[in-house]
């Protein structure tokens, strides 16, 4: 069983649920990262959280993430110790 410390916002009208996730993230493959992504989206709508799943992770000094396009400028815009800052919930998977 997995927990994951969570920021849940709504920011531009929208739900986020914005997970840090180690870096090693970076090294999966594409379908693993699809595969991690939409168990963690399944894992926090049957915890009754509203919104999406947006990964974050450190690669070097750089926070990379996967969004909806419309979000990416206010995602280019936020720092890792923003997110880490605005951790409010937990989700557990598993």
């Amino acid at each position: 069983m997995s927990k994951y410390k969570i920021a849940h916002l709504r920011k531009q009208g929208q739900n986020m649920i914005i997970i840090p996730l180690d870096k090693n993230f970076e090294y999966k493959t594409n379908n693993e990262q699809s595969e991690i992504v939409d168990s963690l989206q399944s894992y926090a709508t049957s915890a009754g959280l509203a919104g999406t799943v947006v990964p974050v992770w450190l690669h070097g000094p750089q926070m990379k993430f996967i969004a909806p396009r419309p979000w990416h400028p206010f995602f280019k815009s936020l720092t890792w110790n923003a997110v880490i800052s605005n951790l409010n919930k937990e989700l557990t998977c598993g």
